[in-house]
């Protein structure tokens, strides 16, 4: 498995770094390029590659007037239309859908779908119909980003153990040294994406090679819960990234009212230009309306997120060499209703990077991840089986009549979920619930019925007025 790493610059001149950026601002235009000719359903119909697109560029001299390096424009056209070919099966996705709605003859639907994944659909007025509509033109918004080959840039350290990643620039051999954040050297195709004044290398590796593949797992077999105040809890009733939900929280309150500020100020730049004064409202937009510092900010607290979340989900494979988890890349409909800020508040909860986590973490260190079907697992007493009523993290089962921390209960329930014969991954939630119920109701009528004589005989041994009863 392949996994992606970012190594950032530290102390970058403005001068490179200035020299990186019209660099990036010249392959946009490549870019922009490709998508114009190629990212349409007339240039994807016209079965072209990368190649082609190359040589008819070459022989035309079209790539003289982009004042680039050859391997960094070609690396960029090659980039370019492989975004275009993503974003076409992305597409397609919503074509197949259609398929099935139209016919359920399988050998209809079966030349469609090879139509469809051999790139013969443009003869099929059924699917070239559906393509330009689910398929719009695209346009290229990238002037930041850099490709560059694997053979084509170096990686030295110096006497005082700091890595220059040196580049190609603008001009032949006049290359750019950057300085690293790090002293692990990059290896493959790089990106470099400029952002604020910083470099970011993004690379890929083998998850096998890096550093957490060493670290053994546990032995033991845990259920995990989600949760919102902290990123997970196992079956031992132990819970991991505590401090997630404050993060969460800090978050979105700081958006809340950052967003209210950003509105108002935004008001007052329209109305300056409705009533002719273009001056404040520039100067409005441009130092109070940007973007620059909003992003940084979010890609500070996206990194915090992850690590509490990843750090969680290895406290947990430290002792599980199993872990049961519920399946978190399916939606859910019909929450409840809920007050404002909490709906904001869980706007932002990271389920997907919890996701990422537990895949990741689980195949790097060799721990056996099992997803099960969640449906009711958090509404369900773990010991009867029986349906409860849950209050803020307290979860009450009127069968019992225990009250359980509600996280432990369900990541008790999602352990015992794994061995579940009759509840599969996919078994929809109606059809879990009626399980469940007859469950419920198969072990009541094992119990003695409360009207029988044998009842009524213990209620009257029982009864205060036990003798006055026998005498009648």
């Amino acid at each position: 498995m392949k996994v992606t790493r970012i190594a950032y610059s530290m102390g970058l001149n403005p001068g490179k770094y200035a020299a990186l950026v019209e660099q990036a601002r010249r392959l946009g235009q490549v870019r922009s390029e490709v998508w114009q000719r190629c990212g349409s359903i007339g240039g994807v119909g016209s079965g072209l590659r990368d190649r082609q697109v190359r040589d008819r560029w070459l022989a035309d001299g079209k790539h003289v007037r982009f004042c680039v390096l050859a391997n960094a424009w070609k690396e960029t056209v090659r980039d370019a239309m492989a975004d275009i070919a993503a974003n076409l099966e992305a597409a397609k996705v919503e074509v197949r859908w259609a398929v099935l709605r139209r016919t359920s003859d399988p050998v209809e639907r079966k030349r469609m779908f090879t139509a469809l994944k051999t790139d013969r659909w443009a003869s099929d007025p059924f699917l070239a119909r559906q393509l330009r509509k689910h398929w719009k033109r695209g346009h290229n918004r990238t002037h930041d980003q850099i490709v560059v080959r694997a053979d084509n840039y170096n990686a030295v350290v110096d006497g005082r153990g700091r890595l220059w990643l040196t580049v190609p620039g603008l001009e032949r051999r006049k290359m750019v040294r950057i300085p690293l954040s790090t002293t692990v050297t990059p290896t493959g195709t790089l990106r470099l994406i400029l952002r604020g004044g910083r470099v970011e290398v993004h690379y890929q590796i083998d998850a096998s090679r890096m550093r957490s593949s060493q670290r053994p797992c546990g032995e033991a077999t845990i259920g995990v819960d989600k949760g919102y105040t902290e990123a997970l809890t196992d079956s031992d009733g132990q819970p991991h990234g505590v401090h997630l939900g404050e993060l969460l929280t800090a978050e979105s309150d700081r958006l809340k009212e950052r967003n209210r500020r950003r509105a108002k100020l935004r008001s007052i730049a329209n109305n300056a230009a409705q009533r002719g004064n273009h001056a404040k409202a520039q100067r409005i937009k441009a130092n109070n309306l940007g973007t620059v510092k909003r992003d940084r900010q979010a890609a500070r607290h996206r990194a915090r997120v992850r690590t509490e979340v990843f750090t969680a989900v290895h406290e947990v494979v430290d002792k599980a060499a199993t872990v049961i988890a519920e399946d978190l890349t399916r939606t859910f409909a019909g929450r409840k209703k809920l007050g404002k800020n909490i709906n904001r508040r869980l706007a932002a909860w990271t389920k997907g990077a919890t996701a990422e986590a537990l895949k990741s973490v689980s195949e790097r260190r060799g721990s056996a991840l099992v997803p099960v079907n969640a449906a009711y697992t958090s509404q369900t007493c773990h010991r009867c089986g029986r349906f409860g009523g849950r209050s803020g993290d307290r979860f009450y089962c009127t069968s019992c009549g225990v009250v359980w921390q509600a996280d432990v209960n369900a990541a008790i329930n999602i352990l015992q979920r794994a061995g579940d014969p009759d509840i599969a991954l996919h078994t929809p939630h109606q059809r879990v619930k009626q399980i469940l119920q007859d469950r419920t109701d198969r072990h009541r009528t094992r119990l003695p019925v409360q009207d029988s004589s044998a009842a009524t005989a213990e209620r009257r041994a029982n009864h205060p007025n036990h003798s006055a009863l026998s005498k009648k």
